[in-house]
């Protein structure tokens, strides 16, 4: 040859032997060059999307979020609209179908498929509503300490019945929490079942922000029967259970369905918090 090349490969012959070796190596890794290194992802990897419950965000599945992808798995960990990073956007104006179209279009601008799908407390109303729209994207669904609506139903009124002067009652208390009429202010974490001295009271103590009322009062719309005919999970945290709420009966209704698929959980309300460990157990189990 006469342009000096003899004996030397050029850049297009380097890269492209520098791929066959990256096929030749199986998936683990290939760091020649500039090629990041690729990591295989476990045969059985799921795709979470994991929905926090009232005064909290996506920062409260800090602990079970980094054991699920080490793991493998995939993980989304969205703040509704108004809370944590998100409060500045509260105003009274969010209600729950503004909750609900929060992870639905988190669910299409990802293009996500075979979800397993997770909401916490309120989250209940948010994923039940989700599991309505979109029940074809979702391959399994879990109610931790959660919300169970039917339609027409809001945060207030599921649950066992109750006259309405009791829910009265409750929509009254609500509204004081919210002298504003805008967000309610946030319980302490003992009484979300995070005892004083253990090491996440402080930490949840700072990250909870006031929480949109109008969700709590907007009636749910189903028009596809919810989370019916999905392979269904409701997980009961029961040392302690959360007072005056309603998930000791949605916990004693699902055992008596053989639709669902139960788990009692010995630990407070914020089981993602108090027994992360435990809690991505069951999911993954």
């Amino acid at each position: 040859m006469t342009d000096g090349t003899q004996g030397k490969w050029n850049r297009r012959q380097i890269m492209t032997a520098a791929a066959i070796s990256c096929l030749a190596t199986s998936t683990i890794a290939c760091t020649s060059l500039s090629a990041r290194p690729i990591i295989s992802r476990p045969a059985m990897a799921k795709t979470f999307v994991l929905v926090h419950g009232a005064w909290h965000g996506g920062w409260c599945w800090r602990d079970v979020r980094s054991q699920l992808e080490a793991q493998g798995h995939r993980v989304f960990t969205p703040t509704l609209t108004g809370l944590a990073e998100r409060a500045h956007l509260l105003s009274a104006d969010i209600g729950l179908d503004a909750h609900i179209t929060d992870i639905t279009s988190l669910i299409d601008y990802y293009d996500l498929s075979n979800i397993v799908l997770v909401g916490h407390s309120y989250g209940g109303m948010v994923i039940t509503g989700v599991a309505d729209a979109m029940k074809n994207r979702i391959d399994e669904i879990f109610y931790l300490d959660a919300a169970l609506p039917d339609h027409g139903e809001t945060m207030i009124t599921q649950g066992p019945e109750r006259s309405p002067a009791a829910i009265e009652q409750t929509r009254t208390a609500l509204e004081a929490f919210a002298p504003d009429g805008i967000g309610m202010a946030a319980f302490p974490p003992d009484f979300l079942g995070i005892p004083k001295g253990h090491p996440g009271y402080d930490w949840v103590a700072r990250k909870l922000t006031p929480h949109p009322l109008k969700t709590w009062l907007d009636p749910i719309q189903l028009t596809n029967g919810g989370p019916q005919g999905m392979t269904r999970h409701y997980i009961h945290c029961t040392e302690p259970a959360l007072p005056n709420s309603s998930f000791p009966y949605h916990a004693e209704q699902v055992q008596a369905d053989p639709s669902w698929t139960y788990h009692a959980l010995a630990t407070g309300h914020d089981a993602m918090v108090t027994a992360p460990n435990e809690l991505v157990a069951i999911l993954t189990g």
